[in-house]
């Protein structure tokens, strides 16, 4: 197809669909609260698409090129969506099996209220470090220490907080994260010296979150009365499905699988295919409830159990309501509505970036940098801004890494500094984001909305306001060395997302 030229956009023009997209969500925030991912969120950011598409047009571009760029945009996101259903599979087969329910039970006694939060966030920390994926964490031990803090009736948010926190402190040091190997390759630098200069921030980042968790822990729970009322709870889930050490087996081999840098999908999706075989061999009565058809034969019900749990979930009916709430949740179908949202995310971006407008609003943010500390500090606000935009981790990466390289190295600087800026504003701000793909998908994996847990996300936090006090004050900001051989900057793979280990 043959491609135009259109004119450059204004910078007015560049701001109407982000303004229009701020006063719809905002709105549909008002109106329908947490629900507002239910369908708000989406005609939102589809009608600020059409604003975005009616510029384009307007400066020339043709309607089929906008089409051929959200054919693009979408198709980026085909990974994520993969995950996503593998994910919900997951969940639905590992609450069958009782491999959540064993994680609950034996949390349940290992863990106390007064230092569950910090212990959350330090479990997932060394988790994701250890396998360098924070989707891998949230789906598998995240999931489980929610369904603690809620056995123990201790609060979701904060508990959701926590296994974010710890969940993007590995994403963003692991060298196993695909966001820690993107952020230098498009930056220039090399792998290790960028996550050495990632200590910096990422470090104390982590030990304040560790200590406000602890606060937290002590100032509502000190006194541990959780413990004994978590023990009706404890004694229900033991009856149903008799929790043991090989229960745990389904979870052991999706870590040694995500540790050996096995794809993402796959792993998740072998995961959830064991958990159903551990369902029909160790829980048997169970897979034949779910199934609810007793014209069936025994092999076909355990069959059609199985394949409920992974494509409708789990339905828990221990009689205790409590535990019903806790058990009941996975499939593929409860994945569905993230998939929408990621959908018209991705329209939304994708749009933005092929009319110019993208591009316009960070050459605006780039004219105001006038010294090396408020180049960084544009940078962290433009990485910020593009996951904002365009809804997606990868985006924020790689756009800003593209268009401010060249500044940097103009300007003396080393593009450590810049790796560690994208890192700083784009990988740990994305679960901040109620549109964005790791913001949904966080939200939908362990049952807290955005919003909720976005306060108690200590480290995101944290480490994005750490970043700006270290820039402004120009603190670790490093130079380019004389005769320096940076890495030429590595073009991504359209086809591997970043979020599949990250």
């Amino acid at each position: 197809m043959k491609t135009t030229t259109p004119r450059a956009p204004s910078m007015l023009q560049a701001l109407i669909p982000l303004l229009f997209l701020v006063v719809l969500l905002v709105l549909g925030i008002i109106l329908f609260a947490d629900d507002a991912v239910y369908g708000a969120s989406q005609i939102s950011l589809l009608l600020a698409t059409g604003v975005a598409a009616l510029i384009g047009l307007r400066n020339g571009l043709r309607w089929e090129e906008i089409e051929e760029a959200v054919v693009r945009g979408v198709s980026v996101s085909v990974g994520a969506i993969l995950i996503l259903l593998a994910v919900g599979a997951l969940i639905g087969s590992w609450l069958l099996s009782g491999t959540v329910p064993t994680l609950i039970v034996y949390g349940m006694k290992l863990l106390h209220p007064s230092y569950f939060y910090p212990a959350a966030c330090l479990i997932c920390a060394v988790t994701s470090l250890a396998i360098g994926s924070s989707w891998t964490t949230a789906g598998t031990v995240g999931v489980a220490l929610v369904g603690i803090a809620q056995g123990m009736d201790l609060s979701l948010p904060v508990a959701a907080g926590a296994v974010v926190s710890g969940a993007y402190f590995g994403d963003k040091l692991s060298p196993l994260s695909d966001t820690t190997i993107l952020s230098p390759a498009v930056a220039g630098a090399e792998l290790f010296s960028h996550i050495r200069n990632l200590m910096w921030t990422t470090v104390p980042s982590l030990a304040i979150a560790l200590a406000m968790f602890t606060a937290v822990g002590l100032l509502n729970h000190g006194a541990g009365g959780e413990v004994a009322a978590a023990g009706p709870l404890s004694a229900v889930l033991e009856a149903q499905f008799n929790p043991a050490w090989y229960l745990l087996l389904p979870m052991a081999l999706v870590f040694w699988l995500a540790f050996k840098r096995f794809p993402a999908y796959p792993t998740i999706l072998i995961g959830a295919l064991v958990g159903a075989v551990f369902a029909v061999v160790f829980q048997p009565d169970n897979v034949v409830a779910l199934a609810g058809n007793d014209a069936l034969s025994r092999p076909m019900a355990l069959l059609a159990g199985a394949w409920t749990a992974l494509f409708n979930g789990f339905q828990a009916s221990t009689g205790n309501a409590v535990a019903d709430e806790l058990l009941s949740g996975g499939g593929m179908s409860n994945m569905l509505n993230t998939v929408w949202l990621v959908i018209c995310a991705m329209c939304f971006g994708a749009v933005m970036e092929r009319t110019g407008l993208l591009t316009r609003l960070v050459r605006g943010v780039l004219s105001l940098a006038t010294s090396a500390r408020s180049l960084i500090a544009s940078t962290l606000l433009t990485a910020f801004g593009t996951n904002v935009l365009t809804a997606d981790q990868y985006m924020s990466l790689v756009l800003p890494g593209k268009l401010y390289q060249s500044e940097y190295a103009r300007r003396g600087l080393s593009p450590l500094n810049l790796s560690r800026a994208l890192e700083d504003g784009g990988t740990i701000t994305s679960p901040l984001i109620p549109w964005n793909t790791c913001a949904a998908f966080m939200a939908t994996t362990l049952g807290v909305s955005t919003l909720d847990y976005l306060p108690f996300a200590f480290f995101n936090l944290v480490n994005f306001g750490l970043a700006f006090i270290a820039a402004w004050v120009g603190f670790r900001i490093l130079p380019l060395e004389p005769g320096a051989n940076t890495v030429a900057p590595v073009a991504p793979d359209p086809g591997s997302d970043p979020r599949l280990a990250g």
